[in-house]
């Protein structure tokens, strides 16, 4: 098995989806392939940070696509037993924060995934990035 399976992308290409080293985290980059979350980024947290394990990135393409992938991610890790997920921001479904314990997960609109940029604070190069110098 390769280390990297397909994901669907908005521009058409496929992007690596990243392959989860535990049931939880794998659990979570299933359901948001499923759901077509787009653009997924999981960045390892181990040795980092001790808030988390790994931090899972996604975005959906308007805010009841994020409303829905939240939904269906807290429902899919409940029935699995994997753990009571902590939500905030689903009144408004621009950045949904779900804390899976071990696993964060943020879920953005595109607009707003790129003004806060937080792949850049764990310097992380994400796909749907545009180099302003190109």
């Amino acid at each position: 098995m390769d280390e990297f399976d397909s994901i669907r992308s908005e521009d058409g290409p496929q992007a690596p989806l990243p392959v989860g080293s535990t049931a939880l985290e794998t659990a979570i980059l299933s359901r948001l392939d499923d759901d077509k979350a787009q653009d997924i980024v999981l960045i390892d947290l181990k040795g980092k940070s001790p808030m988390a394990d790994t931090m899972i990135i996604a975005s959906g393409r308007s805010h009841r696509h994020v409303g829905a992938l939240a939904d269906h991610l807290q429902r899919a890790l409940k029935e699995q037993g994997l753990g009571k997920v902590k939500v905030s921001g689903l009144p408004h479904c621009d950045w949904v924060l779900l804390d899976a314990g071990d696993v964060i997960v943020h879920l953005f609109r595109p607009e707003v995934r790129a003004f806060y940029n937080i792949e850049k604070i764990w310097s992380v190069e994400s796909g749907h990035r545009v180099d302003a110098r190109a």
